[in-house]
């Protein structure tokens, strides 16, 4: 019997540099799984679709399909764009076992690729001395995703003994320039932002950007393609799997 096919499910953006960068994850999991068949697909802005990487599965064979959606929080994307795009293929084709897996989601062990890109930002910047951090992420209407940002933060800054606050590019207060702003009112002056985004786009820019003009001295790189991703959409994946299976 054949394994599940996977479909990494990201939400999809116009700027080029994300897609590519769900592209390289992807490749990362199919290093690592090459007896899978492994494909990407968006839910908007960018293609493939998910509509037309299903279809393109079925017609290849495959009758069972895990989705693992490659996004950081339960908001409404998690709880309402994947469930529907579900619910939409298993409609349109009779037959076809599909999961959806629980969401990516915000992992301790991913602060570890924070901390990458933390290094790699402040080795660019010459940066040698940090006061306080800054946790950037996408932000929510749903203050309970913002919660579970605002939670890793805390995680986060106690790893580094440093005081640090979550802050937000949508939806919710702080935005990175308050935050940082908000450091330096205190008298701390070297404050370093982490990108809490899967991949680069208009909203990593946008809170680099304010972090930038309010003094912050380092902004990393989102969390792009890296193994401890790739090993986290493989364990989603075979959760999902186990599920397929009739009892």
């Amino acid at each position: 019997m054949a394994a599940p096919a996977l479909v990494a499910l990201a939400h999809g953006s116009r700027d080029p540099r994300s897609a590519a960068t769900i592209k390289a994850l992807v490749d990362e999991v199919r290093a690592m799984r090459p007896d899978l068949r492994i494909e990407q697909a968006f839910l908007e802005l960018a293609k493939p679709s998910f509509t037309t990487v299903v279809d393109r599965l079925v017609k290849a064979g495959h009758d069972e399909i895990v989705v693992v959606p490659l996004l950081l929080t339960e908001a409404y994307h998690a709880k309402v764009d994947v469930p529907s795009a579900i619910a939409e293929a298993q409609a349109r084709h009779e037959g076809l076992g599909i999961r959806a897996t629980r969401i990516l989601g915000l992992e301790t062990q991913f602060l570890e690729v924070l901390d990458v890109r933390m290094r790699e930002s402040l080795r660019a910047g010459r940066v040698r001395e940090l006061d306080a951090l800054v946790l950037a992420a996408a932000g929510s209407s749903d203050p309970l995703a913002n919660q579970a940002v605002a939670r890793l933060a805390r995680v986060w800054g106690s790893r580094h003994r440093l005081p640090v606050t979550a802050a937000f590019a949508s939806s919710a207060p702080p935005a990175t320039g308050e935050a940082v702003r908000a450091f330096r009112a205190q008298g701390k002056r070297h404050i370093a932002v982490a990108s809490l985004f899967l991949a680069p786009g208009l909203l990593p820019d946008r809170a680099a950007e304010l972090a930038l003009e309010a003094g912050a001295v380092a902004v990393s790189e989102p969390l792009g393609a890296h193994p401890e991703l790739a090993r986290a959409i493989l364990a989603r994946y075979a959760v999902g799997a186990v599920e397929l299976v009739p009892v």
